[in-house]
């Protein structure tokens, strides 16, 4: 992990410790408590890694969060944010978590990209293509903080590790393999169903107009903080719809261009 550059005040530090802890007991944290303590970007991305430094478990990749001009106004943000996530918060499909284990979820429908090897801001969005595998996910963001969606601020997202959950991926194929152009990445569509009944659809193109535009501006955000976008992380890239909240029984979601379906089961 990339050494922190700047030392945390104690209230930064203490705010840190209290959302590790908020993540491992799943007590919520009140935003009140919290958000005149952190006002900015840089400070907000300063307990993030702290945060994630506490957590002591390998980054396994990130989420990319307002990633739609929806999401966004209801953020007071004009660009995306992201969150570090650790490898075993992103797990294979068919699976079954507990809303037990969780706090207040949301279910959200993203592409999700594997780097095949080290990724560049210089890359261009056809490089990114060539350089990655590509599946449909279900992703559940989750918060350390009560009643948090949508009215959390963006620099408690951003602290909360962009309100960092699970990532459900489904079956991994080549980019490249899949799809001919990158323009053809804007086009995926998704159903998502609960119980069998439908419950969204949407369209990839809500991702900055094309997830890759996403994972594009995180490789850029990460090498302007001296990270790297690491062979074998992926990223979970930006939702195609405005998220439900996930509650118990069967989801899933089925997506074009030969994706293929993500299962997710959820018990009490």
């Amino acid at each position: 992990m990339t050494q922190q550059t700047t030392t945390l005040s104690k209230t930064e530090e203490k705010f840190a410790q209290e959302l590790f802890n908020a993540y491992s007991s799943k007590k919520p944290l009140k935003e009140t408590d919290w958000k005149d303590l952190v006002t900015d970007t840089d400070t907000a991305y300063k307990v993030q890694e702290r945060l994630t430094e506490l957590k002591n478990e390998e980054v396994g990749g990130y989420k990319v969060s307002l990633t739609s001009a929806e999401t966004q106004k209801m953020f007071a943000s004009d660009s995306p944010l992201y969150g570090a996530q650790v490898t075993s918060h992103f797990l294979k499909a068919p699976v079954t978590v507990s809303l037990q284990d969780l706090m207040e979820p949301l279910v959200e429908v993203e592409l999700e990209f594997r780097a095949k090897e080290d990724l560049s801001a210089s890359d261009s969005l056809e490089d990114l293509m060539n350089k990655t595998t590509v599946a449909g996910g279900l992703e559940v963001p989750d918060s350390r903080f009560e009643d948090w969606f949508p009215t959390l601020s963006k620099y408690m997202v951003m602290s909360d590790a962009a309100v960092g959950g699970l990532v459900v991926y489904g079956q991994e194929y080549n980019t490249n393999e899949v799809f001919s152009s990158v323009a053809e990445l804007a086009d995926v569509k998704c159903e998502l169903h609960h119980d069998g009944k439908k419950v969204k659809n949407g369209v990839s193109s809500e991702v900055l107009g094309n997830p890759l535009k996403s994972l594009h501006w995180l490789v850029e955000k990460l090498e302007s903080q001296n990270k790297k976008f690491a062979a074998g992380q992926m990223v979970s890239s930006g939702t195609f719809v405005l998220p439900p909240k996930l509650t118990a029984g069967k989801w899933d979601v089925s997506f074009s261009r030969g994706l293929g379906t993500v299962e997710l089961k959820v018990t009490k």
